[in-house]
């Protein structure tokens, strides 16, 4: 338990002096800074979740008592928690009985399922972008007005337009609308990307118990399709519903360009260009985002159909007698 403790500590103080870089205000500020929950998840995923816990916690006072409530609010919700969480339910496991090839049982472990974790990841992004809504309003037309208000104050220099935007007033009223869909989808990634970075880190040290899972036979439950329509609908209502449901549309969305690289690299095995088609697919993604919408369809698609079983099912078919 002392060990547990000073893991959790330590990982504490990683995380607090990680959130806290943004106050220096540099661009190396900003990757550290979405790294904050990178060394919770570590604690968590290496030794357990109470070191996890200790760590949240330890960080959100530790944050709390330099810089004030709102820094301990802004890292429980947005690095904290989710880090814990994530962490927890990554390492949950029932035991289940396996039969091998002798024919004799043998004990094993069913580990909590990728495409869960996924979800979650999208789920806890949303719950980020909520939970900050009340910082500029209340309702759609405050919240809206305090959005514009602090993006004033970022492109406005002492009162005046920035000279580098020719028209500030239409790209604020864009970023009105667009960031808080995209402050979703990014807090969705960041979950995900420090979650597949501690595993690694856990695994390269030798103290990953889980084994790695089959990415690309990852699933969502059915119920993911309803709650994305849902939300879709909702996006083109006025109003604070319309709003949220545009969070959670486009969290869910990246969800499923998530699912869409999982059935890419299942389809793609076995094929001689496999390895530049997985290429092409990351290195647009990356550079210019907007290939994430095939993939997101390639998600639906697998969803409704069942894509990679159809494929698997022309590969190796059934023998004849």
């Amino acid at each position: 338990m002392i060990q547990i403790a000073i893991i959790g500590i330590g990982a504490g103080a990683a995380a607090a002096l990680l959130f806290a870089s943004v106050t220096s205000g540099s661009l190396l500020s900003i990757p550290l800074f979405y790294l904050a929950p990178l060394p919770i998840m570590i604690a968590g995923l290496g030794w357990s979740h109470w070191a996890a816990m200790t760590a949240a916690l330890a960080a959100a006072l530790g944050l709390g008592a330099v810089f004030g409530t709102v820094f301990l609010l802004a890292f429980s919700a947005g690095a904290g928690f989710p880090a814990w969480w994530l962490s927890y339910l990554a390492m949950l496991a029932r035991p289940v009985a396996v039969t091998n090839a002798t024919g004799q049982t043998a004990p094993s472990f069913e580990w909590y399922p990728p495409g869960r974790l996924v979800v979650w990841a999208a789920a806890l992004g949303i719950m980020v972008v909520i939970v900050a809504i009340p910082n500029f309003g209340i309702d759609a037309e405050s919240f809206r007005a305090g959005l514009r208000d602090a993006l004033n104050a970022i492109l406005r220099v002492n009162g005046a337009p920035a000279r580098a935007w020719s028209n500030t007033d239409r790209l604020i009223e864009i970023l009105v609308k667009a960031i808080p869909p995209a402050a979703a989808v990014l807090a969705t990634v960041t979950n995900l990307l420090n979650l597949w970075l501690a595993a690694r880190i856990v695994k390269f040290s030798g103290r990953l118990v889980r084994a790695w899972p089959q990415l690309s036979s990852m699933s969502f439950p059915p119920l993911m399709t309803a709650a994305l329509a849902v939300a879709i609908v909702l996006s083109f209502l006025d109003g604070m519903i319309g709003i949220v449901g545009g969070i959670v549309a486009a969290s869910l969305l990246l969800a499923y360009g998530v699912l869409g690289f999982a059935v890419l690299h299942a389809v793609t095995q076995g094929m001689s260009a496999r390895p530049f088609v997985l290429s092409i697919t990351y290195a647009g993604v990356i550079l210019l985002t907007w290939p994430m919408l095939a993939l997101c369809l390639l998600g639906l698609v697998e969803m409704a159909i069942g894509l990679r079983a159809r494929v698997s099912a022309k590969r190796n078919p059934p023998a004849h007698s």
